[in-house]
């Protein structure tokens, strides 16, 4: 599905931001490496999935009404065999319907477990100075780090050089104890973050955490992109 197909879909839909299976289906369109991943509907399907993509693997709740999953506890990781991929799918999907009735469920997202340092890629439209890109640290507690970098869109490469340095964190994407980042794939993705914005200027928000970032290269686990109304 075409970029513009997929926000037609939202806009036909009365959504304002794309579903988790969308956003990954964009950045994916536009050349930004994501997560390998399949939906399954029930738990034959997610076993199919995960015997697919191999172990160990993710599972995350699909649905149209839960944004930050992980805080939901719709994401459960590290399953290695396939009882755990049974006893995750029963779990998750019975402790949405308990705790949140009339959410509507649509599945699970079975997808390949990465490793490496966490990193986060962001937009948003401000205001007063237009879209803005961010870079930091991620993962679950980049809002308690705040190792953050900022500059208006669009960026040149020297931009994106900057910003990956004056974050604290920039000696352990350098190496650091056995672990190294891929400094070269993710000046990419910043400049394919900021082209991106300035292509289709109805993104309001793109939240691209984590991001993986290892020796060979830097992959997108999981995206959230709202739109303009």
């Amino acid at each position: 599905m075409e970029i513009r197909d997929l926000f037609l879909k939202a806009q036909t839909e009365g959504r304002n931001s794309l579903l988790y299976t969308e956003a990954k289906e964009l950045l994916k369109t536009w050349g930004i490496p994501v997560a390998q991943s399949k939906i399954a509907q029930d738990k034959e399907g997610a076993l199919r999935a995960a015997r697919s993509i191999g172990f160990p693997v993710v599972m995350k709740i699909l649905s149209p009404d839960v944004v930050h999953k992980s805080d939901a506890g719709g994401v459960i990781a590290d399953l290695r065999t396939e009882e755990e991929i049974v006893q995750a799918f029963d779990r998750m999907t019975e402790s949405f319907k308990k705790e949140k009735p009339g959410i509507r469920i649509e599945g699970v997202v079975v997808e390949k477990l990465l490793s490496g340092i966490e990193v986060i890629i962001g937009a948003t439209k401000d205001p007063q100075f237009g879209h803005v890109l961010m870079f930091g640290m991620g993962g679950v507690f980049v809002e308690l780090l705040k190792d953050t970098s900022f500059r208006l869109i669009p960026i040149e490469p020297i931009d994106a050089e900057e910003m990956i340095k004056e974050v604290k964190g920039y000696p352990l994407l350098e190496g650091f104890r056995g672990k190294i980042g891929n400094i070269q794939s993710l000046k990419d993705l910043l400049l394919k973050v900021s082209d991106l914005v300035v292509h289709y200027p109805q993104i309001l928000e793109m939240d691209l955490n984590p991001v993986f970032t290892f020796a060979s290269g830097s992959i997108v686990a999981d995206a959230r992109i709202t739109l303009a109304g």
